[in-house]
Formats: C-alpha cells, structure tokens, sequence
C-alpha cells in the first residue's frame, strides 16, 4: 500500500476534516482554521523528549517519543474519530509534514480512510498565506464603509451580510472594536499569524466578481496589524460613508458597550491613557460622569473631544476617495434602519 497522499495547501478544501498534530501550543499560536487540534505530543511530552534529545541522544529521544505519540494516536483514535464513516477524508498537519503527521496519517490510512498529508507542513502553510495576503487584496473591489464613531458600522457590516453582501469584518475577526476602549470583555485577541490565517481564509471564500465590504481601519486593531497590502487596498478603494445623529450615536454606543455601563471602574481605568492628550482636568471630569452613572453626557463628550477630531484626521489623511464617498444617513438605531441602509448600499454598487 502507497503512503497518504502528499497535499498542497491548495487542495485544503477537498477534505472533510483538517487535523493538527502539533501540540497545544503551537496550535493556540496559529493553525489552519477550522482545524482541530489531536497533539501527538503534548506541550510536556514535546519538552520531555527535546530534553532527552539534547542531553542523551536522537536515538532514546525516538524510542521515548514513538511511545508517547503511539499512545496518544490510539486515543484520539478511540475518543474521537470512531464514528467517521468509510468514505471520510481526513488531512493530517504537523510542523514540517514530517514524523508526528506522517505516523497519524499512517494509522489513519491503515484503517481504510482515504487520508492526505499536508506537504511541508505548517510551515508550508504559513509561507502561503505570507504570500497569498500579499497579492489577495488587489483582487478584489473593497467598498470601505467610513464613519464617526457610533455611526454602528459594524452593524451596517452585518446587516450587508444578513442581505447576501461579502462583508470582511476585521474587527470580528481581531476580537476587537478598533479604539482604545475596543477590547472584548471576554474574549482575547488571537495572535498576529492567527489574525492573518483568519484574514486569508476570509479572502480565499470570495467571489472577486462582487464588490467585497470592509469598516475603515488603521494600521491596527488592538494589538494587531492589519496586513500591509490590505490597509493599502482600503486606503485606494471607493468609500461609503454612515452618518448619524449624536443622539443615535450615544445610543449605540451605550448598547455597544454595555459591559462598561456594568462596571464603570474598567472604563474610568481605560481613561487614564487618555490624559496625555486631553489633560487631567478633563480626564477627571469624564471620571466623574461615569461615577455619577450619566452616560448621555459621557459618551457624547467623548465623542466631541476625542472620537470625533481623531477618526476626521485619520479618515482624511488616508482614505483619498472620502470626498466622492456614498452618504448613507440612518433613519435611527433599530435593525430596519441598517436593514435599510443596506439596500441603499447595495443599489449604488454596479
């Protein structure tokens, strides 16, 4: 019987499942999305036997090591993979698309399944989407949806895909609103290659014959980096631009980040990185707002004061087709105002 068959990172999308075999903390750093993670080696294990590596020699290393992967092979087998039918098509990833997948692989195939086993590995992978983010975004027609702070372009982003529109929504994707305030309560960001691999696999799925929507961003979101030929794509590419009364704003706003309403002393704490701009006197006088629980007054003087001058600079210096941009004006802050919003975005793009 031949091996598993030798895979390319292009064929990823002929298989039923994608399994990574490197330990949890390679995984946790970036994987193929949508992969599931079956360490032959766990974080220790892997530790254990670079260890015995160095210090005795590559030969107690493997016989150590094929114990180890054996046994965890056999369990994932049992806890996970029993119930897939003859004709399920597994592909197996490792690091390199050596030892650890070529021994899984081989197990899986000895069963009968009609396994592959991703060429290169991990690092194949990753050189990939390196390239492929780097020349993607030119291919396709970006509508950049712009807009103050509040003006619920996220929302509009949703409504847009609710409405059979390809929307790239970064910020989802970077678990992040985009300001100093944007972090998620509960959810972290991903690392920087696990924010790309997220990216390219948006990318991959669209049709470049449609017009794609994406939220005007700077360089970064969070802690994160958009990638270069991306946020260059966005600056050069056609505008649409949301607009709302501050009242609608305030509103969304306080919806948005309810969290804080919740526990006042995260956000009086965010304020303080605030104060080298504005002064200690303001910064003081936004704490007691929000001690005082008056979030109208708040939120519409961040806005004023903060918000509002810097997303202006930012979006004028550079997005260069702001000027010729769609105007969307929303009706107010319920579903049918975005839902409408929508279609009006839609019925301009050819």
């Amino acid at each position: 019987m031949r091996g598993p068959a030798s895979v390319t990172v292009a064929q990823l999308s002929e298989f039923d499942e994608i399994i990574d075999v490197r330990s949890e903390g390679e995984f946790a750093e970036d994987h193929i999305p949508g992969a599931v993670n079956c360490p032959v080696l766990d974080n220790a294990q892997r530790a254990r036997v670079g260890t015995i590596y160095q210090q005795n020699s590559s030969f107690e290393a493997k016989k150590i090591g094929a114990a180890l992967i054996s046994a965890s092979i056999a369990r994932h087998l049992e806890r996970r993979f029993l119930d897939r039918p003859r004709g399920w098509r597994p592909l197996v990833y490792c690091w390199r698309g050596g030892n650890r997948s070529g021994a899984f692989a081989h197990v899986l195939q000895q069963v009968g399944w009609g396994v592959g086993q991703l060429d290169g590995g991990y690092k194949a992978y990753r050189h990939a989407v390196v390239a492929e983010l780097a020349a993607l975004p030119r291919a396709f027609r970006l509508r950049v949806v712009c807009g103050l702070t509040g003006t619920g372009k996220s929302r509009l982003l949703r409504a847009l895909r609710d409405a059979g529109g390809q929307v790239l929504d970064l910020e989802a994707l970077a678990a992040h609103r985009g300001s100093v305030l944007g972090n998620l309560p509960d959810a972290p960001q991903p690392t920087q290659k696990m924010f790309e691999s997220l990216t390219w696999k948006a990318l991959t799925g669209f049709d470049a014959a449609r017009p794609v929507y994406v939220e005007a961003e700077s360089k970064k979101i969070g802690e994160l980096r958009v990638p270069e030929a991306l946020i260059e794509a966005m600056w050069n590419s056609e505008c649409v631009m949301l607009e709302a009364p501050l009242e609608a704003r305030v509103e969304l706003l306080k919806r948005e980040y309810a969290h804080f309403l919740e526990q006042p002393e995260i956000l009086i704490a965010k304020l303080e990185c605030l104060t080298a701009l504005h002064g200690h006197a303001i910064i003081a006088r936004w704490k007691e707002l929000a001690l005082a629980h008056r979030w109208d007054e708040l939120t519409g003087d961040l806005l004023l004061r903060h918000y509002d001058p810097a997303y202006t600079r930012s979006t004028l210096k550079h997005y260069r087709h702001i000027g010729r941009a769609q105007r969307l004006t929303l009706a107010g802050a319920s579903d049918e105002s975005f839902r409408q919003a929508a279609e009006r975005c839609f019925a301009s793009s050819p």
